[in-house]
C-alpha cells in the first residue's frame, strides 16, 4: 500500500506506517491522529516560530550581531530534523523546539534582507509573507478540491525533483566550504537565477499538496497521537523552505537593473 508518499523527508511513508494503529476495530479515536489535532498544533508551532523570528528582528534593528542565532536555528533545526527522522514519537517534545531554532534562522535573515533591500524593495518582507500565505492558501483550496491531485505518479515526478534540489544544494554547501564559489546563478538575477527561484518556489508549493495528503491519509488510518505533532512540524518545515525561496526569488527581481 503506498499512499503515504510524500517528498517531504519528514512526513514519509515509512513513518507514518510504522505508527498507524493497526486493529481499526479496536481502535480509540480520542488516541489517534486527526486532520484538526494536526492543523492546531501546526498553529501552536506556527506562534512559537513567529516568537523567536520577533526576537532576533527586533534584535538586529537595535544594531545587534544577529549571526549566532542564525547559525544556531539552522545547525539546531538539522540536528533536530535529523533526529524526529528516526524518533517521530519524540515530535511532542522536540518539534516546539524545533519551531523556536528555525524562528531565530527566518528571524535573522529576514532582518538581514530587511536592510540589505531598504533602499530598492523596502517592503520585500511583508510582499514574502503575503505571497506565503497566498500560496498556501492556493496550495489548500487546491487540494480541497481535488483540482490538483496526489496521485502516484504525481507524487513520484514531486519526490524526485525535490531530493534532486536537496542534493544540489547540499554539493553547492560543500564546494563553497572548499574555496569554490561556482553556481553564482544562484544568487544573480540573471534570467537563468529568476528561473531557478522560481522553479524551487513551484516545487515547494507543490510538496504541500504531498504533505496534505499525508496528514489527511495518516488520520485515516488512524496514526497515534504524537503524530499529530510530527505531521505539524513537517507541515512547518515545507512552509518555511516556501518562505525563504519566495525572499530569495524577490530579492532577485529587486535587484535586475
Amino acid at each position: 500500500m503506498s499512499i503515504f508518499k510524500s517528498s517531504n523527508p519528514t512526513l514519509s511513508e515509512k513513518k507514518f506506517k510504522s505508527t498507524v494503529i493497526n486493529d481499526v476495530l479496536s481502535l480509540d479515536r480520542e488516541n489517534a491522529m486527526t486532520v484538526k489535532g494536526t492543523l492546531q498544533k501546526f498553529g501552536f508551532l506556527f506562534l512559537m516560530t513567529l516568537g523567536t523570528a520577533f526576537f532576533t528582528w527586533t534584535s538586529f534593528a537595535k544594531g545587534a550581531d544577529v549571526t549566532p542565532y542564525m547559525w544556531t536555528g539552522a545547525i539546531g533545526g538539522i540536528i533536530i530534523a535529523f533526529t524526529l527522522a528516526f524518533k517521530p514519537a519524540w515530535s511532542p517534545y522536540l518539534a516546539p523546539l524545533y519551531a523556536l531554532l528555525k524562528g531565530l534562522l527566518v528571524g535573522a535573515i529576514s532582518a538581514m534582507y530587511n536592510y540589505a533591500f531598504a533602499d530598492i524593495a523596502p517592503n520585500i518582507i511583508l510582499n514574502a509573507v503575503g505571497l506565503t500565505f497566498g500560496v498556501c492558501a492556493a496550495m489548500y483550496l487546491l487540494y480541497s478540491f481535488r483540482i490538483i491531485k496526489a496521485t502516484q505518479k504525481f507524487k513520484a515526478v514531486i519526490m524526485t525533483a525535490t531530493v534532486g534540489i536537496m542534493i544540489f544544494y547540499l554539493i553547492v554547501l560543500a564546494m563553497r566550504a572548499f574555496g569554490f564559489t561556482g553556481f553564482a546563478f544562484l544568487h544573480e538575477s540573471s534570467p537563468l537565477g529568476i528561473g531557478f527561484s522560481v522553479f524551487v518556489v513551484a516545487l515547494a508549493a507543490l510538496n504541500l499538496i504531498l504533505d496534505f495528503d499525508m496528514i489527511e491519509n495518516g488520520a485515516t488510518m488512524g496514526a497515534p497521537k504524537f503524530m499529530e505533532w510530527y505531521g505539524a512540524f513537517g507541515l512547518l518545515v515545507t512552509i518555511i523552505w516556501l518562505y525563504l525561496e519566495i525572499l530569495r526569488l524577490l530579492s532577485k527581481l529587486s535587484s535586475r537593473d
